[in-house]
């Protein structure tokens, strides 16, 4: 069951970036991301684990 999207659909959640000068401008602000240690210095909490396995008992 493919749906078909017109061309000019924006997601609701997220997209891509529109063009090279927004690519390199995320590029910028990805190099400047600190760490989780880094964070951690500031007494700061890094994000949430997106992919956390479960323990299975």
């Amino acid at each position: 069951m493919d749906k078909e999207l017109k061309k000019e659909h924006v997601p609701e959640n997220s997209s891509m970036a529109k063009d090279l000068e927004e690519m390199k401008d995320l590029g910028k602000q990805m190099e400047h991301l600190r760490t989780n240690k880094e964070l951690k210095e500031s007494d700061k909490h890094p994000g949430t684990v997106q992919h956390e396995e479960v323990e299975q008992e």
